[in-house]
């Protein structure tokens, strides 16, 4: 059952009970079952903006790959995933780490991580 329909069905059942509005429960419960109202509807609306502004970042997000794809060339990756990705550009850009389009664990330059294990084990001698 959804949100707004709760409300109403409590509403009905505040009226069916026949609730004295002049007494000081009854206009208690009364202003409460109104205030329940009030937030279903709110409720709703912000749902309603809420799948909007994510249909507007998902077609943001896909107009960004496009234009990162013109701008930076595709990339050959080293994703740790196992997960096979083809890409146009043979050379690794370093400005060109991202996340997996297949399970979103992040992808890097695997000569880099390479270069960066030998650094630190230098140090340590």
């Amino acid at each position: 059952m959804k949100l707004s329909e709760k409300a109403a069905y409590l509403k009905g059942l505040a009226e069916g009970l026949n609730i004295d509005k002049t007494t000081a429960e009854g206009k208690l419960l009364t202003a409460m079952i109104d205030l329940l109202g009030d937030v279903t509807d709110a409720v709703g609306e912000i749902d309603e903006d809420l799948e909007y502004l994510n249909d507007y970042v998902e077609e943001l997000d896909e107009d960004l790959g496009s234009v990162e794809s013109d701008v930076y060339g595709e990339c050959e990756d080293g994703c740790d995933c196992g997960c096979d990705h083809d890409h146009d550009d043979g050379d690794w850009d370093e400005d060109c780490d991202f996340n997996c389009d297949d399970c979103c664990h992040p992808c890097f330059d695997e000569d880099e991580e390479e270069d960066g294990e030998s650094d630190a084990e230098d140090e340590k001698e």
